[in-house]
């Protein structure tokens, strides 16, 4: 690997995007702010670490909660740090310099990096080589991405989904769901979701092919929309729960005995 002396080396700006202040209700543009910081295009000598500039940025559900100040130890990933810490998540992104010998200049990868132009991995071991260059690099923030995968993984892994069944999904117009409701159609199984406003009902059932939906928020009974909805011709039925969502209890009336119900942590 070619050494780079100390004078030789660029800097060149970083926009980043932090956060302002703790989030109390949705986040606006006004809780976040963009920075203008510099960075070295280089990494540190002898180490494993990648210098990325970054293509796409993935803005899932969970970060919402790292906007609110929480307890010690009451949060499952780490508060965002107002006024200091750079905002992160899933990315796609481009090797600048690499001092890993698994990454060279050039590769694209997809993983965990700031909201910035530049990011310094120190250590990239959760990083992905992205080699199917076939497909629209920003899908690997999406359905090739942490939701696909999610979706995915509980489908056919957890569910092992089968043509003929029965699947409801709370949250259907989300990443996640939106995937889950497809892959299911696509398995040849009977699909019913919930959302919050009629304009993602519509959604589901014109673009996302369920074979129906509700807006759970119209619903006075719950327990009689999933009935409502409910085949009574069916095979084994299992559910799609998004934690933090409504009607988990009202789930259970769409299901047989001992049928698997999959909670995704939809934070």
């Amino acid at each position: 690997m070619a050494v780079v002396a100390e004078a030789e080396v660029e800097e060149v700006t970083n926009r980043q995007v932090i956060l302002k202040r703790y989030v109390s209700g949705c986040p606006t543009v006004d809780d976040m702010e963009v920075v203008a910081g510099a960075v070295r295009l280089a990494v540190p000598p002898g180490s494993p670490a990648v210098l990325v500039k970054n293509l796409y940025l993935s803005c899932d559900p969970y970060m919402r909660t790292r906007m609110t100040r929480h307890s010690e130890h009451s949060n499952f990933v780490p508060d965002y740090v107002p006024g200091k810490q750079v905002l992160d998540n899933c990315s796609v992104c481009k090797v600048v310099v690499s001092g890993h010998p698994d990454f060279k200049p050039g590769d694209l990868l997809w993983g965990v990096t700031g909201w910035e132009e530049y990011s310094l991995i120190p250590n990239p071991m959760f990083c992905h080589r992205i080699n199917h260059h076939e497909f629209p690099l920003s899908y690997y923030t999406g359905v090739l991405g942490v939701p696909g995968l999610t979706a995915y993984a509980g489908l056919f892994e957890v569910a092992k989904a089968k043509k003929g069944e029965h699947v409801f999904v709370s949250a259907a117009a989300g990443a996640v769901g939106q995937i889950v409701g497809q892959l299911a159609k696509l398995t040849g199984c009977y699909v019913v979701g919930s959302a919050g406003s009629d304009q993602k009902v519509n959604l589901l059932k014109t673009k996302f092919g369920f074979d129906d939906a509700f807006n759970y928020k119209k619903e006075l009974d719950l327990n009689a929309a999933l009935k409502r909805l409910r085949r009574t011709n069916q095979g084994q039925s299992f559910c799609f729960q998004f934690l933090l969502y409504a009607h988990e209890d009202e789930s259970i009336v769409y299901m047989n005995h001992h049928q698997p119900w999959i909670i995704i942590m939809n934070y």
